[in-house]
């Protein structure tokens, strides 16, 4: 059956197809759609959920393959730091069921912290890695993951990266009726094995480098990774083609994931003979393919994303055989240390790596493609877009209210992860830390050690408070802190995609079939933030409407007079949630045009047309943010 398919969809549907039982994990880009996915095509007979985070998802997906279950986590890469903990004592542990860990890697990065490999992370965690580089590629790879899981009784990794996660293709996929059925078998208690003491770790231990081993010679035939000979005489163009190499050099490519998609498109204008190693599963390396490879060549160019991980290893394999083959890549400075890979940085590499006198002597490049790529560069460039608040973010208020009310006196505020990071650009500059989830509220508490003569505010949004702000907030009161927390609940995961969390009180399948909650009242105080406050011993709580500006400056003064640690939670639910059909209007007559909503807010709603400030009426959402702002009562709600 065909079907045209985003790759976290195939990634979901090829888990399905594999009679995945278990799904969990937490939201995050370029991960997300996969759980969403099977949430919306279930049927019932998989348990999906959005758990509190990472680790907590990783740990209940081991406990339900302990019992022979198919599981799955998704997250993205940073996310794997969170759940590090659990996973790499499961590696020792193992598992009954297939399990495959879903990591998206984001090269680039476009929406994360970091550009982390989570290829490296597979080695250091020493388990199996599987690398797809297509949408159905992705989908006939994550069913073979759980078999090979299932078979070595292992954890797996699965990494995507966001090109191929985000990635549209037409796809084979199976029927419905012919998805694999897994009946887990259920617990069969046995303490030497589910538990996990230093004796048996060492054991263990011994037990995976020596399986790891094996792995290498069995991985090395897995059909996936292949050496793929390209003579490519009938791409070049006319009479001058000449697929001899002056040099006498033989010359491989070796690549991975989309980067070898990237290479295959490279290789299409030019007229060379070459070899590819595609590498599909980095860890453990296809070593005796590998060495099948390099026997064959002189110089290998290795093109990856994000660490020279095949770019190590064939040094390793060629050092480990005596193998005179040189192999350029990212640590000899042929390929970019950071950022994505494209189509035209891998082919400017592969010509860069052809000898130049061959270069000379043939038209390695198709005239079409060069016309192509001229037509490309006349193209004009793109306006350059900041991110910024959305207009009518309520966020704006909280930080605008905390701003005014601390006005000249000596503050710090330190952020978090979340759309509300936003609140870094200007006009607002309120973000003045950003780490992991959940770190402002330790950070603010670090400062405040330092220079206690600092007003210190901690900005979390609702769920990074129960995805790892919690604890932070324990610190705070055992160790006599003095900060203040902002709470910014506006009532969903905004920065991903809107999905639910415990303040929801919505779980990942009643959202994924439309029964959520009708309005906002509905679902402030499922798993309520200023009860969780109260009994962590937190006894300065206030809450209140950042849009009723005067109210929120007046709380955020009050509660910052106070010592200890006190909370505000700023109540008001994002716009995709509650959106105004009313809109802000400039009144004409009353506007002098100082510009102090423009330059108080930044609110992409409010432009200059020929000088004078207007309100676009496509963007706002009648917040009225800028009504309490204006100097001369000239904005009104129309």
């Amino acid at each position: 059956m065909n079907s045209f398919l985003m790759g976290n969809e195939a990634i979901a549907l090829g888990a399905m197809a594999a009679g995945v039982n278990v799904v969990a994990g937490y939201p995050g880009t370029p991960s997300t759609e996969v759980l969403e996915t099977v949430a919306k095509k279930n049927k019932g007979n998989i348990y999906v959920e959005w758990s509190v985070n990472e680790k907590a998802a990783l740990e209940l997906a081991a406990g339900a393959a302990y019992t022979g279950a198919r599981t799955m986590v998704t997250m993205k890469q940073v996310g794997l730091n969170v759940a590090a903990d659990p996973l790499l004592s499961l590696a020792y542990i193992g598992v009954k069921g297939g399990m495959v860990i879903m990591v998206a890697d984001d090269p680039g990065p476009i929406s994360s912290q970091t550009e982390q490999d989570t290829r490296t992370f597979a080695a250091f965690s020493k388990l199996p890695c599987f690398d797809p580089s297509s949408v159905q590629e992705a989908y006939d790879m994550i069913q073979e993951a759980f078999e090979f899981s299932e078979e070595y009784h292992t954890p797996v990794i699965m990494r995507p990266t966001t090109r191929v996660c985000h990635a549209y293709a037409s796809c084979e996929i199976k029927s419905e009726e012919e998805y694999y059925v897994n009946k887990p078998e259920g617990f069969v208690k046995d303490s030497k094995k589910w538990v996990i003491f230093p004796k048996l770790s060492y054991q263990a231990h011994l037990n995976i480098e020596e399986r790891n081993a094996k792995l290498t010679s069995i991985l090395s035939k897995y059909g996936r990774n292949e050496i793929i000979h390209k003579q490519l005489k009938n791409a070049c163009v006319g009479d001058e083609c000449n697929t001899t190499n002056t040099k006498g050099l033989r010359r491989g490519i070796a690549t991975h994931g989309i980067s070898y998609s990237y290479v295959m498109d490279g290789l299409r204008g030019i007229d060379t003979d070459i070899s590819v190693l595609k590498v599909a599963t980095p860890f453990p390396f296809p070593c005796e393919l590998a060495l099948d490879f390099l026997k064959n060549v002189d110089e290998v160019l290795c093109i990856e994303e994000l660490d020279p991980v095949i770019e190590r290893a064939l040094t390793y394999v060629c050092g480990r055989y005596n193998l005179d083959v040189k192999i350029y890549g990212k640590i000899t400075g042929n390929i970019a240390n950071a950022g994505e890979n494209t189509c035209d940085s891998v082919k400017e590499s592969i010509l860069s790596f052809i000898d130049k006198e061959a270069n000379d002597n043939c038209r390695h490049i198709d005239e079409k493609l060069m016309g192509d790529i001229k037509m490309a560069d006349d193209m004009p460039e793109l306006p350059i877009r900041p991110p910024v608040l959305c207009a009518g973010c309520p966020h704006r208020a909280s930080f605008y209210a905390v701003k005014e009310a601390m006005k000249g006196q000596k503050t710090i505020f330190c952020g978090d992860i979340g759309c509300y990071t936003l609140g870094n650009a200007m006009p607002l500059d309120m973000v003045d830390t950003c780490l992991c989830m959940g770190a402002g509220v330790n950070m603010t508490q670090g400062i405040g050690r330092v220079e206690p003569d600092t007003r210190c505010f901690a900005f979390v949004g609702d769920s990074t408070f129960f995805a790892s702000a919690i604890t932070g907030v324990v610190n705070a009161i055992y160790n006599h802190a003095n900060m203040t927390l902002i709470v910014l609940d506006n009532s969903t995961t905004a920065m991903t995609g809107h999905q639910p969390h415990p303040g929801t009180g919505v779980r990942m399948m009643e959202f994924a079939n439309g029964n959520m909650p009708k309005s906002h009242e509905d679902i402030a105080n499922k798993i309520n933030i200023e009860k969780v406050l109260s009994g962590l011993g937190v006894e300065v709580i206030e809450t209140v409407d950042p849009l009723d500006l005067n109210n929120a400056i007046a709380c955020v003064k009050k509660v910052a007079e106070i010592d200890g640690v006190k909370a505000i939670i700023f109540k008001s639910p994002c716009i995709a949630v509650a959106r105004s059909d009313k809109k802000a209007v400039v009144v004409e007559d009353k506007c002098i045009n100082c510009k102090k909503c423009i330059k108080s807010l930044g609110c992409p709603a409010l432009i200059l047309d020929n000088g004078k400030v207007v309100i676009d009426a496509s963007q706002c959402t009648g917040c009225m943010l800028c009504e309490k702002v204006c100097p001369m009562d000239a904005i009104t709600k129309g």
